[in-house]
């Protein structure tokens, strides 16, 4: 699968969250929020963007917005990432860049499930698989007024609106 990545480093020391990177799938789907991470070892990771939820038991646990769904493009994806930013702290750089080898789409499914509670603007959720390698998950199928409309996973924005409501922003577009 073509993808891009584009490294950011962050600028505050106090925090184990080293950079954020953004990966473009073909040159068509952009995942944003994927961070790297410093572990209590010293040892850097790929964090891939989540929300934080509860487990049957009201445990709090995150869970992955999306994710690489084969060991191979795991793998590939989290290698390109950890060795872009090492290149990027070798040459004492805040950005770095890796360009797609091509702007091949990917091919792509999608799967939904229908969602029915009493009250909920919510027809269903979606799964969005990129050539069986990478999956986007938490997409939903809402009933606005007078049409359906989907809504790509999201987070909050540091930031609220003018109008006092908290601003939300894509992660995966």
């Amino acid at each position: 699968m073509d993808y891009a990545i584009k490294l950011s480093a962050v600028n505050n020391t106090e925090t184990k969250v080293k950079a954020f990177a953004a990966v473009t799938l073909g040159d068509c789907f952009k995942i944003t929020n994927v961070a790297v991470v410093e572990g209590k070892e010293g040892q850097m990771f790929v964090s891939m963007p989540s929300f934080k939820g509860q487990d049957t038991e009201g445990q709090t646990v995150y869970k992955d917005v999306c994710n690489p769904i084969t060991r191979q493009f795991r793998e590939e994806l989290y290698g390109e990432i950890l060795g872009l930013y090492e290149d990027m702290e070798r040459a004492g750089k805040t950005e770095a860049v890796k360009a797609a080898k091509g702007k091949e789409e990917p091919e792509f499914s999608v799967s939904v499930t229908p969602y029915e509670r009493e009250g909920s603007s919510i027809r269903g959720l979606a799964r969005v698989y990129f050539d069986n390698s990478f999956v986007v998950g938490n997409i939903s199928i809402f009933n606005g007024k007078g049409k359906e409309f989907v809504a790509m996973p999201s987070c909050k924005a540091g930031a609220a609106r003018k109008d006092g409501k908290p601003e939300f922003r894509d992660i995966c577009f």
